[in-house]
Parts: C-alpha cells; structure tokens; sequence
C-alpha cells in the first residue's frame, strides 16, 4: 500500500511538472488521498468499547492522523488511529485516541460535541460530493449526528434532526474520565453503522465487493486548564475567547474544513474476510481523472469572486481543452456557462465522461 501511495505521489509530481504548473496555485487540495482496505468480519461484533473480536484482532491499524492541513504543519501531540470492517448490515469502526487528560460534560445527544474533545466520522457513499453524513461522538459516548445535502460552500444546511436509525457505539477509557487528579492512556470507541440508515430519498446501499466510498475521520482537541477541579478550555486573555482548537484528520484536508468532501479519503470495500488474503487497492477513475474538474471548480469559482461572473471558456480560466494525465492518456475538457452557473465535462477516449457544476455535485457516467 505504501509503495502504491509513494508512486501516486510521484506520478502527480510528474504531472505537474509536465502540464504547465496548472495545479500550482492549488497544491494543497491535491494531495493524494489515503486509502483504507475494509474486510468482512470473522466473528460477532460486541460493541463494548475494546477490540475483543477476533475480528479486529485481524483488521490493520490506519495511518496515524496528521494536521488538517496537512504533512507541513506540526504532527499532533497524541496519536490517533482506526480500524474497519463490515458485514451485510453494518460498517464497524474502531478507534484510539491516546490522551493523558480525558474530558467530557456533554451528554445529551446533539449537543455539539465538538465545543469538546471529539471523534469525528463523515461519509459519503456515492462519492457525489452531496448527500453526506457526519457523527460525532466524545468520551462520554455522546452522539451528534447530521445529515448534510451539499457543503456549507455551496449553500448547505445541515439537518440536526436526521438520527442514524440502529446506531451503536460505546467507548472504554483507559484511564478516569473527568479526573485532572491523574494522568490517563487513552479512549477507545467502537461504532456499529447500518447500512440502512444511511438513506437518501428513502434509499440506502449495501456496498459491493469492490465498492469505494469517500470517508474521512477527524479528531478536534482543544487545550484545558484545570478550573475548580474542572478541565476548561482555555481562553485567549486578549480577546476572551477559546484558542483556536487542533484538528488532526485521518486523510489531510489541505484546509481548515472538513466539508470539502472531494478530499476525504477512500474506504474500499472488500469481500474477503480480515486476516486473510489481501486485496490490492487501485485509486478510482474519479481520484484520477476528476482532479481536472476540481480545478475548473476551484478556478471558476476564483474567477467569480474576481469578476461577478463565471468563466464561459477554459481559455479565462488559463486551461486547455486537451491535456495529458499522469497516466499517459489525454482527456478531453469543456465548459458549458448556463443560467445557474456551469457545467464543466472531462471524457475520454474509453468512453469515461464526468461532470460538475457549480454546486461541485461530481457525476460520473459512461456513453
């Protein structure tokens, strides 16, 4: 897996040295996006808060986390890291969060969990870009989940009172919780997610072997001092408010905003049980080829902010019709300027066509 990310990474330096820079002013929203094989369960799944199954004992750890913004900025005072796995009806997720301070106060669901010490899971299943769902849970065990029809970007609202029907988790803190007396390990937490309460328009996907969904997983912690036996977030004395909090993320967003979907990473999904064979992964079309939307979306939407207006050609947006990819092939681009905004086209000579608009919903058809 390593040597598959490290030849991406290399193959997209290529390109951008071979393509005229046309990504430089955009680098940090096109790095190469980790990747997370998920195996089917060998065994029943408690969820208790520990990695007992045989299962999990089989699963691979992920990557550590690292800065929302990526590999430049500081690496994070605490490790984090997951595991995956799924079976007919549930995607289960496994986490620890090492934390010598462990807190929570909050502990009614939807209250906005991330005011304290978070986990934080978002997913999209279709890969769209809209239609996405997002849960948050602290050391308490408390829930806030929602439901987002498109980023806060392009005109998103999101929908507190979406619930995740048949949700389960539970966390084990190896430590005491709430107690600035002594120092704490970490917490665990252990997720349980239907399948079928991810629904969209009263429908919902069991993935297949060799589906990929965009995922992506973020820790936000922020610094305490200790106030009457309490942990509270401390203040800029300044201005009276909270410091600004860290936010360390599984796959590096590149910005401080995890509602740019387009940069979660992937969890591809496997048939094969954990601990058995592996199953290569190969990065999607849409990872490949749509970075060449995505930058007509970021450039047009540049462009607007500049002009009142989008762009009605490649050429004011300083791009070429024809370009040739990291992977030697040439697409093709084009722009369509309508009454909503654009639709930009990429295809190929195989046939491949995607598209975006100015909402950045990213569809991917064939002719």
């Amino acid at each position: 897996m390593a040597k598959l990310f490290i030849s991406l990474f290399l193959l997209f330096s290529i390109l951008v040295s071979n393509s005229q820079n046309i990504f430089d002013e955009y680098q940090h929203l096109f790095s190469t996006p980790r990747n997370y094989v998920v195996y089917q369960t060998v065994s029943e799944m408690v969820i208790d808060g520990k990695a007992d199954e045989t299962s999990w004992q089989n699963a691979d750890w992920s990557d550590y986390f690292q800065d929302i913004e990526g590999v430049s900025n500081p690496v994070p005072t605490w490790q984090t890291h997951f595991k995956m796995l799924w079976d007919e009806q549930n995607l289960y997720i496994l986490a620890e969060l090492e934390e010598p301070n462990v807190w929570a106060y909050y502990t009614t669901r939807d209250q906005i969990v991330f005011h304290e010490n978070d986990f934080e899971i978002f997913i999209d299943p279709n890969r769209d870009t809209h239609n996405y769902f997002e849960f948050e849970l602290n050391a308490q065990n408390t829930l806030f989940d929602l439901f987002m029809p498109s980023p806060y970007r392009n005109g998103g609202k999101y929908d507190i009172s979406w619930d995740a029907k048949g949700f389960r988790s539970a966390v084990f803190v190896d430590g005491t919780i709430n107690n600035p007396a002594d120092s704490d390990k970490k917490w665990t937490v252990e997720i349980a997610i239907p399948f079928s309460a991810l629904k969209v328009a009263g429908e919902y996907s069991i993935p297949k072997n060799g589906d990929n969904w965009k995922i992506n997983f973020s820790r936000v912690q922020w610094q305490t001092e200790i106030v009457d036996g309490k942990y509270t977030k401390v203040k800029d004395p300044k201005t009276n408010r909270f410091l600004p909090e860290d936010n360390w993320v599984w796959s590096e967003q590149g910005v401080v905003n995890m509602h740019f979907p387009e940069r979660w990473g992937i969890a591809h999904f496997s048939a094969r049980p954990t601990g058995k064979r592996e199953t290569a992964f190969v990065y999607p079309d849409e990872e490949i080829f749509g970075k060449y939307l995505w930058l007509i979306y970021y450039k047009q939407h540049k462009f607007k902010q500049e002009n009142n207006d989008f762009a009605a050609s490649l050429s004011e947006l300083g791009l070429n019709e024809k370009i040739k990819t990291e992977t030697g092939e040439t697409v093709f681009l084009r722009i369509n300027k309508n009454s909503a905004g654009f639709e930009a086209f990429l295809e190929k000579n195989n046939g491949l066509i995607m598209s975006i608009n100015q909402d950045g919903l990213l569809l991917n058809t064939k002719k």
